[in-house]
């Protein structure tokens, strides 16, 4: 959530902020605003809205400097305002912070602070520590002011009486060529420059300007200027930099010729197929190969049960793992939602295997759960599709999906991407078991022709707009399916609900008549996943019990399949394929059709309200 960019160097750093703060935006757009060093003091500037306001006004306002920090915001503590918009302003003047996280203990060092004459102008906990540091600042000795370390220490000692998750970019009107970032379970990465340094919460802000970076770490404090750095930790203990190459193509995160990001990646699937898909089976092509899990064939071989854990999308990817490795691999897999595994005390075999999935790699809860499942000693592995993340450093070993940056805020490419990468996690570990060499070549084959089974499905886009054209008026959904069908039913309803705020629910089939039914009528719509499978007759009987209560039926079949043409009002027809395969191919009529109901609607499908990418809070 939120985005934070932060410069110094020689180049005017209101153009700089305010160019990555565009490429963030998709992290959080309740409001922006900006923080420079102009003309011997802080000029500070915010609105709400969109980023774009705050750059007329800035433009209008012709604030310049070398030295500045900028914020995109996603409302948590406060309404969106412009007193809650950051940048926040210490009470003496002298300080101006951007701050993504929660600080989870600001009503105790707010009263602390308002009992020492400071004052406060908002509803952010953000403010609190701003103020806490001019606290810390006005302590410290003055002979230390010359070098920066009075800004510094003063931030640091600031965050040793912190609870709660922050990633903060820090200026000081005494220290003009002094910046000061910070992070503990926020991500902040320094961009190193030609003479100037950039600090973002995500490496799209700062590729254009800096090629290598350095991720910081939890509980690390970092002093910038425009040509040097250092690090230490909050308890000063300094820390060596590994400095690392950036792997971005910026034109990947243009929006080229396409309307939306969502759009775009939406037809970028074939692409992100082959990348997951790349270098990743053996020479005889008979089975996957994974160089980065850290964990040998015979370890594998000993594992009783696995654990998937993710949020939102990602949880849907995981649900879509259990199925196809119990039903090729034959070991038992368990899910679990991240935020809620951190907090239960599920007993786990000691041979129990954890999977971690995050296309970031920042997600909080994830993050958390996989730091849980580490503490209590389990091999723990990720999938995630951003190097350097924090959760790709932290995992014993992990598979990195190559699908290139994801703006739009609701997942597309990621999750089928993710789902191929589960589909070659079921191969891999069913060919350790008891899977024939013969079973394992033709689900490489299968695997190798979902990129252009997609491309088929894709090119019924303009069926699939008039279909969307036909159900936009409607306000409630029903999306169900069968098997491996069922986590996609609940991904289509997710997408629809994200970006067209219809309320939408995904269920099994056949649990419909177990509750959901009672919701069927003319004015709920009800979309069934039902390629020919060993359930298609059954599914097809849940599909008679909506029509015959007169409920719209929109069914997503197999080409040539059984499927009687006039038992649906509207037919989307996906290929045959592999069972590994079809949860692909199913996801992607249904995120068209979402994104062409939003189209419809006139929402705004990139920045759908109350939502962001990368959620970095709890």
């Amino acid at each position: 959530m939120c985005g934070i960019v932060a410069y110094t160097g020689k180049n005017a750093a209101s153009r700089i902020i305010l160019e990555g703060l565009k490429r963030l935006e998709y992290r959080g757009y309740d409001s922006a605003g900006l923080s420079i060093w102009n003309n011997n003091s802080l000029k500070t500037i915010k609105k709400t809205g969109r980023v774009d306001t705050l750059d007329r006004e800035v433009k209008r306002t012709q604030v310049d400097g070398h030295l500045g920090i900028g914020h995109t915001r996603w409302a948590t503590h406060g309404a969106v305002t412009e007193n809650n918009a950051h940048p926040h302003v210490s009470s003496d003047g002298k300080f101006a912070i951007v701050h993504n996280g929660v600080i989870e203990n600001y009503e105790q060092i707010k009263h602390f602070l308002e009992e020492k004459g400071y004052t406060f102008h908002s509803d952010t906990d953000t403010e609190a520590l701003v103020n806490l540091i001019a606290y810390h600042y006005q302590k410290e000795p003055e002979n230390n002011s010359s070098n920066g370390n009075r800004f510094f220490n003063s931030v640091r000692k600031s965050l040793n009486h912190v609870q709660g998750t922050y990633g903060i970019a820090v200026i000081c009107s005494d220290h003009p060529e002094d910046l000061i970032g910070a992070r503990h379970g926020s991500p902040l990465i320094l961009g190193l420059g030609d003479n100037e340094h950039i600090l973002a919460s995500d490496v799209g802000a700062l590729a254009m300007h800096a090629q290598n970076v350095v991720y910081l770490n939890d509980s690390e404090v970092v002093h910038i200027t425009r040509n040097s750095f250092n690090i230490a930790t909050i308890t000063d203990e300094s820390v060596e930099a590994i400095v690392q190459r950036v792997d971005w193509d910026i034109e990947e995160s243009e929006l080229g010729d396409y309307k939306h990001f969502m759009e775009k990646e939406i037809f970028e699937q074939p692409k992100a197929l082959e990348n997951a898909m790349r270098g990743r089976f053996s020479d005889d092509e008979s089975t996957a190969k994974f160089g980065g899990l850290n964990i040998t064939p015979q370890e594998l071989r000993q594992v009783d049960r696995i654990l998937f854990c993710g949020c939102g999308t990602a949880w849907h990817a995981c649900l879509v793992a259990e199925y196809l490795i119990e039903r090729f691999a034959r070991i038992p897999v368990e899910v679990e939602y991240a935020s809620e595994f951190r907090y239960r005390n599920a007993p786990l075999d000691k041979n129990t295997l954890v999977f971690v999935i995050s296309q970031s790699g920042e997600t909080i809860d994830t993050l958390a759960a996989l730091r849980e499942s580490k503490r209590k000693g389990f091999q723990t592995l990720a999938i995630n599709n951003v190097v350097g993340s924090t959760i790709a450093r932290e995992a014993d070993g992990g598979i990195y999906q190559h699908a290139g940056p994801e703006i739009g805020v609701a997942s597309t490419k990621a999750f089928t991407s993710q789902v191929m990468l589960c589909a070659m996690m079921a191969l891999y570990l069913g060919r350790l078991r008891d899977m024939s060499f013969n079973d394992g070549v033709k689900f490489v084959k299968a695997l190798k022709e979902a990129p252009k089974q997609v491309e088929t499905v894709l090119k019924q886009s303009s069926h699939l707009q008039a279909i969307a054209k036909k159900y936009a008026k409607y306000e409630d959904f029903l999306f169900l399916g069968r098997q491996s069908m069922f986590p996609i039913a609940l991904e289509g309803a997710l997408k629809l609900k994200e970006i067209s705020y219809i309320h939408a629910e995904g269920y099994p089939a056949a649990e419909m008549k177990h509750g959901p039914i009672a919701l069927i009528s003319p004015d709920c719509p009800s979309l069934f996943l039902a390629p020919q499978e060993e359930v298609f007759q059954k599914t097809l009987s849940n599909i008679q019990e909506v029509k015959a209560r007169k409920g719209p039926i929109i069914a997503v079949t197999s080409e040539g399949s059984d499927f009687p043409r006039d038992l649906a009002d509207d037919l989307i027809e996906i290929p045959s394929a592999h069972p590994a395969i079809q949860p692909i191919l199913a996801s992607i009529p249904v995120q068209l059709l979402s994104y062409y109901i939003a189209v419809e609607r006139g929402c705004d499908v990139d920045k759908p309200r109350n939502l962001a990418k990368s959620v970095t809070v709890e």
